[in-house]
């Protein structure tokens, strides 16, 4: 089993912002932290969850379990619904990716579960800020 974490944040509404994904398991180890066009926090989390989903694609077509810190994105996925236009087409990506693998779900977590992954974002953030 693949554990995906997944986290975006933004400084600013809209404002500079990144992502932060943290895949562990069968034997694998990765930890991206991506610069992202800047945008608002709902819609960097919906971008940090598509990008580990396709991260997570070239290792795995077993079962993936996803971990986000964001009760929109959580709630999106299980629902296969949203609201905000620009968010459909990245849930949209999400589902098509997700039906690829033998098992997929996606648990809502707390902040304090989800530090490897936010802090990868923030340094995200840190590496625009320095460009």
């Amino acid at each position: 089993m693949i554990e995906l974490y997944v986290d975006g944040a933004s400084a600013g509404n809209p404002g500079k912002s990144g992502i932060g994904i943290y895949i562990k398991g069968e034997g694998t180890q990765v930890k991206l932290s991506e610069p992202i066009e800047p945008t608002n926090n709902h819609t960097a989390e919906f971008i940090a969850l598509l990008r580990g989903m396709e991260e997570t694609a070239k290792l795995t077509t077993g079962i993936v379990s996803a971990r986000s810190d964001s009760k929109a994105v959580v709630s999106a996925v299980e629902n296969e619904f949203v609201k905000n236009e620009l968010h459909k087409g990245y849930l949209n990506e999400i589902l098509s990716i997700a039906k690829t693998f033998e098992f997929f779900f996606i648990k809502w977590i707390p902040d304090t579960e989800n530090r490897a992954a936010d802090a990868l974002a923030r340094e995200a953030i840190h590496q625009q800020s320095d460009a």
